[in-house]
This record gives C-alpha cells, structure tokens and sequence, in this order.
C-alpha cells in the first residue's frame, strides 16, 4: 500500500484547541431548522483518541418569572413531545441571531400567555445539560403584567396558571413541576426575596 499522497489531496486542519481538547475533525450528524449535532473526532485531555457528540442549538435559551401584582407567578402548561409528558412551566423559549435576549424573553411571554410587563430585570444566565449541549441562556424578571391574547405556535398547545411560590416548592417537591429552568428560575427568585 502506498503512503504517497496525490497532488490533488490537501493537508488536513490542523486540531481546534478546545480547553484541554483537540478536536480534530468536525462533522454534522443530523440538523433540522433548530438544532444540528455534532459527531466530533477528539483527542481527550489525556492524549488518547476519541469523540464527542454535540448538540448545537440555532437559538439561545430564554425564560420569564412574571410576577402578578399578588405575587403569585405565572406558569404555562404543556404535553412535551420528548418525554411523553405534560410538564408546567414558567414562559420560555428560543431567541433567535439578531434578537436581544431580552426581547425574546418580552416575546415568549406574549406569545405563551398574551401578558405584556411593564418592567423588565435580567436575574442569571445559565447552561443547560453542558456535557452533551452548547446551549446558553438568560432568565428575566417581568413585572406590571398586563393581560392579551397569546400566540402560541403551531407546535405548543399551552394552559395558563397562577401559583404562589409555596404551591410551586411543593410540586417541584413532588416532582409535578420538573422542568430545570423553571426550577432555577424560582429558586434564584426566592433567594432574592429572601435577601441572599
């Protein structure tokens, strides 16, 4: 077998330093118009060859506590395709290349719930399940609610709710409210109220 290379074959790239990671080559596995994953060959922080699956996402991740003037927080109900499951939620959604993160966070709440707010204050950013996903966001405060019409998408048939924070702690505690980002969102909220 020869090893001489032909005129025409190019050099490979040379590795993408990621951290302690080299990655050496990059292809996309499968997309569709929100997301595209990665099947990466690596070299491991120990030298030795392997690879990485990467789920990118094309839009970054936003959620909303909208508080009413009560300070009960309003929370959208959903089937979620991937878990066969009905799930409830704070707002949230994907904001897209060119939109404020910010703006995505007043749109989702307006198209999930028809509420507008008057005030608008960021609380943390976050990254969710970081061994296997890119995926970034920001979480928003949203207050002097004022009710319209929601716009749900086509792939979102929503329920709308109120709850106090002592009925949202025990269907987190019960395990009736598991979506993470709800769950962090109200955590870092109560940890505000409570002065920490």
């Amino acid at each position: 077998m020869s090893t001489t290379r032909r005129a025409d074959e190019a050099d490979p790239p040379p590795p993408v330093s990621v951290g302690p990671w080299h990655r050496r080559t990059r292809r996309t596995a499968y997309e569709n118009a929100w997301l595209e994953v990665f099947h990466d060959e690596v070299d491991r922080p120990d030298g030795s060859p392997g690879i990485y699956g990467v789920v990118h996402f094309r839009t970054r991740a936003v959620g909303v506590i909208a508080l009413g003037d009560d300070g009960r927080i309003l929370l959208v109900g959903q089937h979620r395709y991937t878990l066969d499951q009905y799930s409830w939620e704070i707002p949230e959604g994907g904001v897209d290349e060119g939109e404020t993160m910010e703006a995505g966070a007043r749109r989702e709440l307006l198209e999930e719930t028809g509420y507008e707010a008057e005030s608008w204050r960021y609380l943390f950013s976050f990254t969710t399940s970081n061994s296997v996903t890119d995926e970034r966001g920001e979480m928003y405060l949203a207050t002097g609610l004022r009710p319209g019409e929601p716009s749900p998408d086509a792939t979102e048939a929503l329920e709308v709710r109120w709850a106090t924070l002592d009925e949202i702690r025990t269907a987190i505690g019960r395990g009736e409210i598991h979506d993470l980002m709800t769950i962090a969102a109200v955590q870092r909220y109560q940890l505000e109220q409570a002065g920490t």
